[in-house]
């Protein structure tokens, strides 16, 4: 039987790696964007006259900004308020599944252990809580019979189409451009955007995985270092790899801030360091393994970004 789904931020990297993923034979999507011409306001209307709605998938939002120049208001709209919206109109309605794509930082900007679904939540950025204050919203209602909710937390959502973090180091990587960072010695959680659309689908395919908050992400940490090596194995170049100062390059990342430079205190940060996610509760609801191994994820990224210059 066909499930009839609701999915925002369609067009988004998400959304897009997520609409080819699953099998059109299981479901037909709803796409609802700035693009589609479905507006939210009328999205009402739809939710409670229709009763073959079996689930939403909501993904729009604000994306964390690394050059800190948005107004933090904005952050609260997208992430906060539109949620708020959605949400009240999927307890009014037929639909029996919610699935809200959060993220890590609603927990912790900065993690000196695994970080776990237990830990209490202290983000430090307009994004972290105003994505914390969709959670805690979703959390504080009453939830009716026969209705589900899902919060996933990801880490760093990579993938085809991707235009993160790591398509810059594959920019560097491929140019010949030496890496400057290898006195960093770190751990971080990666997320191969198949993992998260894997684990979307069992969420909607299933009625034995309980509500909750998911903290997402692969199986393995990778250091930046290993990361350099695996995008250059991936483009079939041997990586420059320079250890400079750390001191040095933290003050390069602060001139950063100052001329907004690619390199900032941020993305410096978010290169160098550690930041390990637990995936042991969606791993143990699910009771599967993910489809795909965390180097083999970061590699058929890289690989996607060749060949989207190649064509």
């Amino acid at each position: 039987m066909i499930s009839n789904l609701i999915l925002t931020g369609a067009t988004g990297f998400v959304g897009l790696n997520l609409s080819s993923y699953l099998d059109r034979k299981d479901f037909n999507i709803i796409h609802v964007s700035r693009q589609s011409g479905l507006r939210f306001d009328s999205l009402t209307t739809k939710l409670l006259k229709e009763k073959n709605i079996s689930s939403i998938v909501h993904l729009a939002g604000k994306a964390h900004d690394l050059k800190n120049v948005e107004d933090p208001l904005l952050y609260y709209k997208a992430n906060y308020e539109l949620t708020k919206t959605l949400f009240d109109l999927f307890i009014k309605s037929e639909v029996s599944k919610f699935i809200f794509i959060s993220s890590v930082k609603a927990s912790a900007d900065f993690v000196d252990k695994s970080l776990t679904e237990t830990d209490v939540p202290n983000p430090q950025t307009h994004y972290g809580r105003s994505k914390l204050m969709a959670e805690e919203y979703i959390r504080s209602r009453q939830l009716p019979s026969g209705k589900s909710f899902y919060i996933l937390r990801p880490c760093m959502i990579h993938g085809p189409g991707n235009k993160g973090n790591l398509n810059l180091l594959y920019k560097l990587i491929s140019k010949g451009i030496p890496y400057p960072l290898v006195a960093f010695k770190n751990e971080r959680s990666f997320l191969s955007v198949e993992n998260l659309c894997f684990v979307i689908r069992e969420l909607l395919s299933r009625d034995d995985i309980p509500s909750g908050v998911y903290n997402i992400a692969d199986d393995e940490t990778i250091s930046t270092n290993k990361l350099i090596k695996l995008i250059a194995k991936a483009i079939d170049r041997k990586p420059k790899l320079w250890k400079i100062n750390p001191i040095l390059i933290k003050s390069l990342g602060k001139l950063g801030d100052i001329l907004k430079l690619p390199l900032n205190t941020e993305r410096l940060n978010k290169l160098t360091e550690n930041y390990m996610v637990d995936n042991s509760k969606i791993k143990g609801a699910l009771g599967k393994e993910f489809p795909i191994r965390a180097d083999e994820g970061i590699i058929k990224t890289i690989k996607s970004f060749k060949e989207v210059i190649q064509n």
